[in-house]
């Protein structure tokens, strides 16, 4: 399941891709626009900026606005951003892999070999669509 801050983060990025090109946003805005707290906005906002999906202006004129095309902001990448991985278990995660201390062979571990399943399959999905496809 996605946490809000996941949510929040693809409504937010959702949002900014909508406007044209280098158009920055209030942060005010978008969480009006979006029903988000702002003070939780900040937060994924400033997540995003620091994995380089945004850029920040400060001052009159200022807010965010999206250095990427929202083309080439993959969903997969944002979850693991704000989320962490995307596999439902660590012994089969691509990216954070951890090896279950319960498991003594990972091979022959009928849940291990399922979730790797459940795993390409929502990668699959999650990384042949865009920002662009959530317009």
């Amino acid at each position: 399941m996605l946490s809000r801050k996941t949510k929040y983060g693809l409504k937010a990025l959702t949002f900014l891709a909508k406007k044209p090109e280098n158009t920055t946003v209030l942060i005010q805005e978008i969480a009006d626009s979006e029903n988000i707290s702002k003070k939780f906005l900040e937060s994924i906002l400033l997540s995003m900026r620091k994995a380089g999906y945004l850029g920040s202006k400060k001052g009159k004129g200022g807010g965010y606005y999206l250095i990427k095309k929202p083309e080439d902001i993959k969903i997969s990448s944002v979850i693991r951003t704000l989320e962490g991985p995307i596999a439902l278990l660590p012994c089969v995660s691509l990216n954070f892999y951890e090896h279950c201390d319960d498991c003594p062979k990972e091979e022959e571990c009928s849940l291990h070999i399922l979730m790797i399943e459940v795993r390409d399959q929502t990668l699959k999905v999650l990384e042949n669509k865009s920002l662009i496809d959530l317009i």
